[in-house]
């Protein structure tokens, strides 16, 4: 498993560092720890909003398909429905992507059965990366729901290398579960 960014990113694109920062989160939570200990991640919400996506892609390509081949007089009667259902489908795309999914970069479950959802957010021009977890237990408990922050130099050089070791602290030192989890394995 590759420890730190392959390639580096521009130190002064704080998206660049926010994107590194959130794909890095799941690499060490599903990959990163102990075997036993790894969470699994959900990829349910990604996987609606896939299925939203493509079946407003499908009624387009559809519609444009049967336009080509058939021709308008055959497709006219069928084309406002197909553009009513197309917008619908697209703004509930849109309201899954803003109100559901918002910011959210990790959400899985831990082999206890406990669930982490990670939810991120870096200002435009700012050099700070926030971070809203809220760690739930098996029974469906909040047991730890906080929002924490740090500057993106703590984990990337100046020549904008991610550097997985402090990054990976960070993490187990402001969210228990990681922390428990880390620590269970490497007594094994």
């Amino acid at each position: 498993m590759p420890l730190n960014s392959p390639v580096p990113v521009p130190v002064y694109a704080s998206s660049e560092l926010k994107n590194t920062s959130d794909d890095a989160i799941t690499t060490y939570l599903t990959l990163g720890l102990p075997k036993p200990n790894r969470f699994v991640a959900s990829h349910t919400k990604t996987d609606i909003r896939l299925i939203i996506g493509y079946c407003a892609v499908t009624i387009a390509g559809a519609s444009f398909y049967l336009d080509y081949t058939k021709g308008w007089e055959f497709t006219a009667p069928w084309m406002i429905y197909a553009v009513i259902a197309y917008f619908i489908l697209n703004t509930v795309y849109t309201g899954w992507v803003w109100l559901v999914e918002n910011r959210q970069v990790f959400e899985g479950t831990s082999p206890k059965g406990e669930t982490l959802q990670i939810l991120s957010l870096s200002k435009k021009l700012s050099s700070t990366y926030k971070l809203h977890f809220r760690h739930t237990s098996a029974s469906g408990k909040v047991v730890q729901e906080n929002t924490i922050e740090a500057p993106f130099s703590k984990w990337f050089s100046a020549d904008g290398t991610l550097h997985f070791e402090p990054f990976s602290e960070w993490l187990k030192n402001e969210i228990k579960l990681v922390q428990t989890s880390s620590l269970e394995g490497s007594s094994k």
